[in-house]
């Protein structure tokens, strides 16, 4: 069954590259880009690399392939959009789920489940017994406990600051592609 597999998967991950290489339309080759990345993972997988399968699929088959549609689409805009709200309450929705959004974090943070506990100070991750008398458990389940415990602000921080980037940056390119209008007057 893992040759199967193997064979099939990496059969997949051969037309996706090729799929990127040959496609006319960015899109689609963005996503044979995800179907060459989710095959690969699949052969982590077969490798028993938990650890780099998950990353695979976190880092490179979402958030890289986000990005380069992002691009992709930023770039690929010709009409001029405009800046009227299409749903009349969709700002005052947004300024409620954000602010629901920090009412959360705030109320998880006075628990120590979710505050940074320290996951057993001395005991190392790579063998061991935890301080509870389990185990630590596989790669992936280690790499969760340290950063979901040790480094969660961190790790949360790190989010928000690469969301406000992506915000920011999309906002600099909007407004540094605007042309004009043809009576002179610059559009808002």
């Amino acid at each position: 069954m893992t040759v199967l597999l193997f064979f099939l998967f990496a059969g997949a991950a051969l037309a996706g590259a090729l799929g990127v290489v040959l496609s006319r339309n960015p899109v689609h080759a963005a996503l044979f880009l995800v179907l060459t990345l989710i095959s690969v993972a699949v052969l982590f997988l077969l490798q028993d690399a938990q650890l780099v399968a998950a990353v695979q699929i976190i880092v490179y088959a979402s958030a890289i392939v986000v990005l380069f549609l992002f691009v992709i689409m930023l770039l690929g805009v010709d009409r001029r959009e405009s800046l009227e709200e299409t749903l009349p309450l969709q700002r005052p929705v947004a300024i409620a789920v954000g602010a629901i959004i920090v009412i959360e974090i705030v109320f998880l943070a006075g628990h120590t489940w979710v505050t940074g506990a320290d996951t057993g100070s001395g005991v190392p991750l790579t063998g061991g017994t935890a301080p509870d008398g389990g185990t630590f458990g596989n790669n992936i389940e280690r790499v969760a406990r340290v950063l979901f415990t040790d480094y969660l602000w961190p790790f949360q921080i790190t989010a928000a600051l690469l969301v406000i980037a992506v915000v920011g940056a999309v906002v600099l390119a909007k407004r540094s592609g605007e042309r004009p209008e043809p009576d002179g007057e610059q559009i808002p």
